[in-house]
């Protein structure tokens, strides 16, 4: 942090996210995602944890979730590689 200001999303950083969707994906599922870690709920979602490049490689990713077929619950950003 510079002057009391964040810089905004997807500037380059790494940016960790957290996908959650409806239902349960197993492991076999983490290549398809570019080896986000997977993790069942007990609440019947998937979660999905990962680092993210850049705003587009978050669109990407969402459009695997959308060629899966998958309903997205929430996307989160949990941390920034520069704090």
């Amino acid at each position: 942090m510079k002057n009391g200001h964040v810089a905004p999303l997807g500037r380059g950083e790494l940016d960790t996210y957290e996908i959650r969707l409806q239902g349960q994906l197993d492991a076999c599922w983490t290549d398809w995602f570019d080896g986000f870690r997977l993790t069942e709920a007990n609440d019947g979602t998937t979660i999905l944890t990962g680092p993210v490049v850049d705003q587009a490689a978050l669109h990407g990713l969402l459009r695997r979730v959308a060629d899966l077929g998958a309903t997205l619950i929430s996307v989160n950003v949990l941390t920034r590689s520069d704090r």
